[in-house]
């Protein structure tokens, strides 16, 4: 009956955290669609932290109350997940265009934050005060870029009629529900975990990882639809590199965050995940639908050698 009870919570709390960041992106891409901002600049910047805000609260949250494990396991298994299955699934449903900014700058970038982060943590398997510092100054270093993309801004455009109050309001709220989902998420995901024998690691890569990717998911498959690949595209890249930089780096400056050897494994196969995406575009400059299925083939084999 208690592992009922703790499944019930952890739905609820994917719940609040997927309606949360969804009012949190309406509201804060509509209030940036009126200052004009470009849009794959919303898309790395706004939307990437609203849909990553789940992965930083349920991060931050589990290093506060000492489950380390799902801290890192949660970061890198929405960044494979991110790469692999939202941009995956993204790409079967519509062809994602690429800018020739993304292939040169960001994806690479993204590549290597993931190194440096392996790279730290590799000499004592531990992220600290130090590493979060190192950490924080990539980040600085990513916003100034981003402040000067976002200096070549486009006229003022608004798809949606609300009155800025009320996106206030959904953003503010959406916050509020993304903060307290977290907390009932690590919570359920911990009890599940200790009742079922399974490590905090596996559950943090899969079950936690796959409930904090799911706004990225929608985020993405819908922008794709709508034409805004800028968006779809800008979302996971964004995503990625603000989970490695602003939660890891803000949880170590918290905390000192444990790296278990086993994380290696799991930190290699987010960067080869992510050199394979810039493979597949760095030529065509687009995602189709046969590199979608080639990113969810190797999700797969990484899903059935992880749970083994």
């Amino acid at each position: 009956m208690a592992i009922v009870l703790q499944v019930g919570l952890l739905v609820l709390g994917f719940v609040m955290l997927i309606k949360g960041s969804d009012w949190f992106v309406d509201g804060a891409a509509g209030i940036a669609g009126r200052l004009g901002i470009p849009e794959l600049v919303i898309g790395l910047t706004i939307v990437a932290m609203g849909t990553s805000a789940p992965e930083a609260a349920v991060s931050i949250s589990a290093a506060l109350k000492g489950n380390a494990d799902i801290t890192i396991g949660n970061v890198l298994g929405s960044n494979i997940l991110n790469v692999l299955v939202i941009l995956g699934m993204t790409a079967v449903v519509a062809t994602v265009s690429v800018q020739q900014s993304t292939v040169r700058y960001e994806m690479p970038f993204m590549i290597l934050v993931t190194v440096v982060m392996l790279g730290l943590a590799y000499t004592g398997y531990q992220l600290g005060l130090v590493e979060g510092i190192i950490l924080w100054a990539f980040f600085l270093l990513y916003l100034a870029y981003l402040f000067k993309m976002s200096r070549g801004g486009v006229e003022e455009s608004s798809e949606t009629d609300r009155p800025v109050w009320q996106l206030l309001g959904l953003t503010v709220i959406g916050v509020g529900l993304i903060v307290y989902g977290s907390d009932v998420t690590v919570d359920a995901a911990t009890s599940i975990a200790k009742m079922m024998g399974i490590s905090d690691r596996i559950i943090a890569l899969t079950i936690v990882a796959l409930g904090t990717s799911l706004p990225e998911l929608f985020t993405s498959v819908s922008a794709a639809r709508k034409g805004n690949p800028d968006i779809a595209i800008g979302n996971i890249v964004g995503s990625n590199i603000f989970n490695v930089l602003f939660v890891v780096g803000s949880t170590a400056l918290i905390t000192p965050v444990a790296f278990s050897h086993a994380f290696i494994q799991d930190s290699i196969v987010a960067i080869a995940s992510s050199v394979l995406l810039w493979l597949l575009v760095v030529r065509s400059h687009k995602l189709d639908r046969k590199a979608g299925l080639v990113l969810l083939v190797c999700y797969a084999a990484y899903f059935f050698y992880t749970i083994r």
